[in-house]
């Protein structure tokens, strides 16, 4: 059996140590290179195309949502799992606006990174559970303020099979195969979803999954 190839980015050594030990217990994990700063992450990146980038959101020379940015444009196959201290509905955007599939609250990442890593090699998005409850009390209190139904209401059944799929992380191309539709069909769908919920983008669609508890 083939391992998923890791590398890890983090100023604190201490930190990547530990994050290493908890990997590589895992007998299908493999940490193929460690950076201590993002321009070391996206080096190492290049060179090694690992399956999955770990990376701390807070690092010297270059930040992990930069180097997110930098190793998705050279790779998008590369599979980036961002590391945070902070759960604000900012944070997480910014970070799947450059290609990030997981984010992950460094509290929790003893308990969150060994699944994280394992959702976005199948393709999956991942979040934090703390992040996931931060994101639906915030959305529920803008529904308060708002004065508003949900208009997840809105969607049909094949609708919502098809946002729950974008929101995993999957391809246009994936979905049309997964639900026996053509590619138009589910561009259509996926440019309905994004009117009747009023959203603009992809990032905005999977935070609103996330705040549903459509996907974790």
């Amino acid at each position: 059996m083939s391992k998923i190839r890791i590398i890890l980015a983090d100023d604190h050594t201490v930190i990547r140590s530990g994050l290493k030990l908890l990997l590589e217990r895992q007998p299908d994990l493999e940490v193929v290179g460690e950076a201590e700063n993002g321009r070391q992450a996206v080096d190492l990146a290049e060179q090694l195309v690992p399956d999955v980038a770990v990376l701390d959101i807070a690092m010297p020379q270059l930040n992990g949502i930069d180097a997110s940015r930098q190793i998705v444009a050279r790779n998008p196959k590369v599979a980036v799992v961002i590391l945070s201290m902070h759960s604000d509905e900012g944070y997480v955007m910014r970070a799947l606006q450059v290609g990030a599939k997981a984010y992950l609250l460094k509290d929790s990442a003893e308990v969150d990174l060994i699944r994280a890593v394992r959702s976005v090699h199948a393709g999956e998005s991942f979040f934090s559970p703390s992040v996931g409850r931060v994101l639906l009390e915030d959305y529920v209190r803008q529904m308060r303020v708002k004065g508003t139904d949900d208009s997840y209401e809105l969607l049909t059944n094949r609708e919502r099979e098809v946002l729950q799929l974008i929101a995993e992380g999957k391809a246009n191309k994936e979905i049309s195969s997964l639900l026996n539709l053509s590619l138009h069909t589910v561009e259509t769908h996926r440019t309905r979803i994004l009117q009747k919920l009023n959203l603009h983008s992809v990032p905005e669609l999977i935070l609103y999954a996330v705040r549903k508890g459509i996907v974790t």
